[in-house]
């Protein structure tokens, strides 16, 4: 590809891009492929002569996208946002245009010196202490882009390590690091993200995992009464990991009082931000942070919730040379003549090689400017609490969290209805019309609901609460109809429409219990005349009529002359003909009682679900 075609091929990108942005909401949100799809669909071997951009972005379009899981769809609303703007594409175009590898000043001076600023930038507007900051005078601290959370909480733990072995080789020179290594723990709580277990398990240190409050927050007195057991057996406390906005719930560990007793311990606090930390730009967040003062390092995810593209995980510093003491390796090659006076940020990370990451960040800011990320913070709160709203409203549902952000737990009522939880996510996300992840809080399975799409609205969170309560209706109907004959309902849905008969038996007196249970209304018009003792059924509405089966059976003892009702809920969408479903438009599902309704009953001493007369003369009399 020349530059003439570069051009042509790049505007074209640019529209595909903004086409996709503006159209992904009429997409499915998550694929309907299995496992190994795109093997059956690309060669096994790379081809030998170079292929037509033309035939590469039909490919695109026809093979990759059915694969693709939509994380900018306003129906997305799984694990955390993935921070997306224009502002933070182009940036990352002028990156990868560029090529720089910046893993020193001397590699690329801008790649650098930008990335400093602008830490300084969010670091100030989080609100992090100066001694965080690289330019407040006499400061040793500062800041760095890494690629993730999980490698900021690793680099942090890395140089703890190394620090407290360094303190603990002093005071006994002549033990082997091995023995002081394996005396060394370090804290979290159960609701700290995975990364701190794999954190541990890398760098070959005990972690011990301490139970949080009600509200699922990390308290300092559980923390120094397990660094008080340690000390008595023996072991060196050295790492203590907080989080400010847990993955399952955010909860936020109270670093006002872990603070002073990590420090007090002589361990590293590093403190988790990666999600709500973000939040903290806004003034009405800070409370959250008070604490912070105690720590040694903290991070957060511009790429979860500031509108920058993955990946972009900002760290900050206390002291950056206890930090580059754990990672620092300087061979000859890499050596400049100005490395006394700048930073090098190759020994502040894993890797070598450094995108040139801030481009797209400071694009961002300058962009959006203070006002504007917070105003687009604020709003997926409100959203939120939007969403906590009308969980509330539903009595079948409660709240499973403290909702001070863009995230809410919730679930159907009930101690051990977790399987029912689990087949409602299930279900949802089957139906591709929504996309939403587990969690546990408190043992209990929750269903996480999170505000994610860039430009959220409210009709997106009307819609996605209509999806939630229509398949938790559908799921409660059936739990009531397996309750009630034991027979499941899709066992019912799937028997032979025409002649087939299920072999279950439902009493009379039952299934007119199930009626009243699942609240069918009765059709004023389309009653069935009282039942006599010789069983007549009055023709009704749309011509259905009950058989009678055997003997002639009395139903006196219904009792009052009750009558069956003939049932159903008016609908013009319960046709086979109807409006066809769409991955935005909840499809109408008939209710049980509809379901119950266009079956035929026929009466022995018991009721006996037979096959469903459907014609198309009893469709049209729908009302």
């Amino acid at each position: 590809m020349d530059t003439k075609e570069f051009r042509q091929r790049g505007r074209e990108m640019i529209d595909y891009i903004a086409e996709y942005m503006e159209s992904v909401g009429e997409r499915r949100v998550t694929p309907d492929v299995e496992p190994g799809y795109l093997r059956d669909l690309i060669p096994s071997k790379a081809p030998y002569e170079g292929e037509g951009w033309p035939e590469i972005m039909a490919d695109v379009e026809t093979k990759i996208m059915p694969g693709v899981t939509h994380w900018q769809h306003p129906r997305f609303h799984a694990y955390f946002p993935s921070g997306n703007s224009f502002p933070s594409i182009l940036g990352d175009m002028l990156s990868d245009g560029i090529g720089a590898i910046g893993f020193s000043w001397a590699a690329s001076p801008a790649c650098t010196e930008l990335e400093t600023i602008v830490l300084d930038w969010l670091g100030q507007m989080i609100g992090l202490p100066s001694d965080f900051l690289s330019f407040p005078e006499n400061s040793i601290g500062g800041g760095v882009m890494q690629s993730s959370a999980s490698e900021c909480v690793l680099v942090c733990l890395l140089a703890a390590r190394a620090q407290k072995i360094k303190e603990l080789k002093a005071l006994h020179p002549f033990v082997e690091d091995g023995v002081l290594l394996s005396k060394l723990v370090a804290y979290c709580s159960k609701e700290a993200h995975s990364c701190v277990e794999k954190a541990a398990m890398i760098a070959f240190t005990k972690l011990r995992i301490l139970d949080p409050d009600a509200d699922l927050s990390l308290r300092g007195a559980t923390l120094a009464q397990a660094i008080e057991e340690d000390k008595a057996m023996g072991l060196v406390p050295f790492f203590v990991s907080a989080t400010l906005g847990t993955t399952s719930c955010v909860s936020f560990d109270n670093l006002a009082e872990i603070g002073p007793i990590a420090e007090e311990a002589g361990t590293w606090l590093h403190v988790d931000g990666a999600y709500a930390g973000n939040a903290m730009i806004c003034p009405e967040f800070k409370y959250l942070m008070k604490g912070i003062e105690h720590a040694m390092s903290f991070n957060c995810n511009p790429n979860k919730w500031l509108l920058t593209n993955f990946d972009c995980s900002t760290m900050w510093v206390r002291d950056r040379f206890k930090l580059t003491q754990a990672l620092v390796v300087d061979p000859l090659y890499l050596q400049h003549s100005h490395s006394g006076k700048s930073i090098d940020y190759r020994h502040w990370g894993i890797p070598l090689s450094r995108r040139f990451r801030a481009l797209k960040l400071w694009f961002v800011i300058r962009n959006y400017g203070v006002a504007g990320l917070q105003n687009y913070i604020r709003e997926h709160c409100r959203l939120a609490k939007c969403f906590e709203a009308l969980v509330r409203e539903d009595d079948r549902f409660e709240v499973c969290n403290i909702v001070r952000m863009g995230l809410v737990c919730f679930r159907l009522k009930g101690n051990d209805n977790n399987d029912l939880n689990k087949k409602l996510l299930s279900n949802i996300n089957e139906s591709g019309k929504l996309h939403m992840v587990p969690a546990a809080v408190h043992g209990k399975f929750v269903i996480r609901f999170c505000v994610c799409a860039q430009d959220a609205k409210d009709s997106d969170i009307e819609y996605a609460w209509d999806v939630i309560t229509e398949y938790a209706t559908e799921l409660l109907e059936a739990e009531i109809v397996k309750e009630k004959s034991g027979l499941p309902l899709d066992v019912l849905e799937h028997s032979n429409e025409e002649v087939g008969q299920v072999a279950h038996k439902v009493e009379i007196s039952e299934l007119m219990d199930l009626m009243e249970r699942v609240h069918m209304p009765i059709q004023k018009q389309n009653s069935i005349a009282s039942i006599g003792r010789q069983g007549s059924l009055a023709s009704v509405g749309r011509q259905q009529s009950l058989a009678i089966i055997g003997r002639q059976q009395s139903l006196a003892s219904i009792g009052r002359q009750q009558s069956l009702a003939y049932i159903g809920e008016v609908g013009n969408n319960l046709s086979e003909g109807g409006e066809q479903e769409t991955a935005n438009k909840p499809r109408q599902r008939p209710s049980l009682a509809k379901r119950l309704s266009k079956r035929q009953f026929s009466f022995t001493d018991t009721i006996e679900f037979v096959g469903m007369v459907n014609t198309a003369q009893d469709e049209s009399m729908n009302p």
